[in-house]
C-alpha cells in the first residue's frame, strides 16, 4: 500500500487519500477496522487515476458505496478502498427523469424528485444504500426495485475505460445484477421517470418512511435485511418462527422489532455479527430444513 500511496501522491497532489481508515465510520453498522489506504476521488480525472495506477502496481480496489451492505472485520482490511465523492455526488435532470451520480444517496435522490414532481423511485426513500450500491445489487422495497426505473448506468469497465450500458443489459435479478460479479465501477445512472403530483409523492414516501419506522429497527445500526429471501419463504418469517427474536452475541442482537434483522445494541465487533449470524442459520436449517444465505457482504 506505500507504493500505491506515494505513486498517487505524485501522479495527483490533490487526491484525497486517508492512511488507516477507520471502517466504523463508513458502515451504516458502525463496525469494522482500518482499511490500510483509502481513495476519495471526487473527479472523473482523479477516479482514472486511481484506477489505472492500482492496476499498474496489481492491486484489486474494493469499490464503496454507503457501506449499507457492508460488515468489516475488526482487524481491518489489508487492501486498497476506493469511495466516489464530488462530482459524483451530484443529481442533474435530464428529458422525463435524472441522472445521479453514484455517490448519491438514494434518499437524497428521491426528495429531491418530489419537487421536481417526478414519480417511480418513492420506494428508495428508505434504502440507505448510494446509487451505485443499489444499482449494483437491484435493491427494492415495498414491490419496487432499480431495475423498474433504471435507463443507463455510466462505469469504469476493468480497463478503466468508460462505459454505458442499457438498463435491459444489466441481467437484473433479485439483490442481483450484471455488476455483482464483475470489477467495475459505476459512476452515475440515468432513471426514467414519469411526471407526478408532487403532493401524492410526497404522501407516498410519508406512508412508506412511516411503515418503516413502525416495523424496522431503524434506531440502532444495522446494515438492513441480513439474509435473502429464500425461495418459497421469508427469512424473517422463518427466524421469528425458530424463536429467534431477541438472540444476543456480545453487541449483536436479532432485533426484537424485525426479526429479519441484525443490530448494533452498542460495541458489537464483526465477531459478534458473524457468530450470531452463524447460530441463526444453524438453527433455522435444523428446525424447518430451510438453508439461509447471508446478504450483507463480509469484508476481511
Amino acid at each position: 500500500m506505500e507504493r500505491l500511496e506515494k505513486l498517487l501522491r505524485e501522479r495527483h497532489p490533490l487526491l484525497e487519500l486517508r492512511v488507516n481508515e477507520p471502517m466504523s465510520k463508513h458502515t451504516t453498522f458502525r463496525i469494522g477496522g482500518p482499511a490500510a489506504l483509502m481513495a476519495l476521488p471526487g473527479t472523473m480525472e482523479e477516479v482514472q487515476t486511481v484506477f489505472k495506477t492500482a492496476a499498474e502496481l496489481d492491486v484489486e480496489p474494493f469499490f464503496l458505496g454507503n457501506g449499507s451492505n457492508l460488515l468489516v472485520a475488526d482487524k481491518g482490511y489489508p487492501g486498497f478502498i476506493v469511495k466516489l465523492t464530488g462530482d459524483f455526488d451530484e443529481i442533474r435532470e435530464v428529458s422525463r427523469g435524472v441522472e445521479a451520480g453514484s455517490a448519491v444517496l438514494l434518499s437524497r435522490l428521491s426528495n429531491a424528485l418530489v419537487g421536481r414532481g417526478l414519480t417511480g423511485l418513492e420506494f428508495a426513500g428508505g434504502i440507505p444504500g448510494s446509487v451505485g450500491g443499489a444499482v449494483t445489487m437491484n435493491a427494492g422495497a415495498y414491490g419496487g426495485e432499480m431495475a423498474q426505473v433504471l435507463e443507463e448506468v455510466a462505469f469504469l469497465d476493468e480497463a478503466g475505460e468508460v462505459c454505458t450500458l442499457p438498463a435491459s443489459e444489466c441481467d437484473f435479478g433479485y439483490r442481483h445484477s450484471i455488476f455483482s460479479n464483475r470489477k467495475c465501477l459505476i459512476l452515475e445512472a440515468r432513471f426514467h421517470l414519469e411526471p407526478g403530483d408532487p403532493a401524492t409523492i410526497k404522501a407516498r414516501m410519508d406512508e412508506l418512511t412511516a411503515r418503516r419506522r413502525e416495523k424496522q429497527p431503524l434506531e440502532f445500526p444495522s446494515a438492513g435485511s441480513m439474509f435473502k429471501r429464500p425461495p418459497g419463504h421469508f427469512a424473517a418469517a422463518l427466524i421469528d418462527q425458530c424463536g429467534l427474536k431477541g438472540l444476543t452475541v456480545g453487541g449483536a442482537q436479532v432485533s426484537e422489532k424485525h426479526a429479519g434483522f441484525v443490530v448494533n445494541r452498542g460495541g458489537a465487533t464483526c465477531a459478534d455479527v458473524l457468530e450470531l449470524a452463524r447460530r441463526v442459520r444453524e438453527r433455522v436449517l435444523a428446525q424447518t430444513g430451510v438453508e439461509l444465505e447471508m446478504e450483507v457482504k463480509t469484508l476481511r
